[in-house]
């Protein structure tokens, strides 16, 4: 075969190959089902529990975010962030059940300096529609975007005092089997909108998944979902 019959067989080859390089590979979303399915065990665990999140607040927070299993090194090498899942009460007022999951982001050095050298959950409240409204869109820093508290525990806590009433997201963390109200305050969320794509496709978005309702689970979400409706089927305001 003379030079340039090889090159020709080489750029048709290139050509064969093209198509299968752009198509979507089958295994793209499963680091995002992975999540959801991790999300799905950590909500379960923490809301069968008995010093876990008050009853009260769960009924009325419209989103709740779960970053499963964040690690320190997320934090010291290059990415600086952890990923999980927002899952909201649908309808336009987040009155309605609960919908499918966003993949979000967490990201902020303040979040580095409070896990130890295992892997730590996060879980995070949106206690009012404006808080969970500017998620939708964009990054929101914790204290700043959005007023936000470390949330207390227990099932019989109070959650009538000030702080709890004013904050607009509370967040928790659970690391070694300890459950706690942690301040996370610096720290971002974002959705992950790279992450969306991959597990619902090229057109959707956060703020699509959470608003329309027409949107499907996961199948990875079912247990996560299920979770919530069975602790907190109705928004109480």
């Amino acid at each position: 075969m003379t030079y340039s019959k090889r090159w020709i067989v080489l750029l048709a080859g290139t050509l064969a190959l093209g198509p299968l390089s752009s198509a979507k590979n089958p295994g793209e979303a499963k680091t995002e089902q992975d999540r959801l399915q991790n999300a799905g065990k950590v909500i379960q665990e923490i809301l069968n529990v008995p010093d876990d999140i008050p009853q009260d607040l769960l009924d009325k927070a419209r989103c709740v975010v779960v970053m499963p299993s964040v690690l320190k090194a997320a934090f010291v090498v290059g990415g600086s962030y952890g990923r999980g899942t927002m899952v909201c009460r649908t309808g336009k007022d987040f009155t309605g059940p609960w919908g499918a999951p966003a993949m979000y982001a967490l990201e902020g050095g303040s979040i580095g300096l409070q896990i130890g050298g295992e892997a730590t959950d996060f879980v995070f409240l949106v206690m009012n529609d404006r808080g969970a409204g500017s998620l939708l869109h964009t990054k929101v820093k914790l204290g700043a975007d959005a007023s936000a508290a470390a949330g207390p525990k227990g099932r019989s806590a109070s959650a009538d005092t000030d702080a709890y009433m004013r904050a607009e997201i509370l967040s928790y963390s659970r690391a070694r089997g300890a459950f706690a109200g942690i301040s996370l305050e610096g720290s971002t969320l974002r959705p992950d909108e790279d992450a969306n794509r991959k597990l619902y496709g090229k057109s959707t978005n956060a703020a699509k998944i959470i608003t329309e309702s027409d949107v499907e689970a996961p199948a990875a979400a079912h247990n996560l979902i299920a979770s919530l409706r069975k602790s907190s089927p109705q928004l109480k305001r």
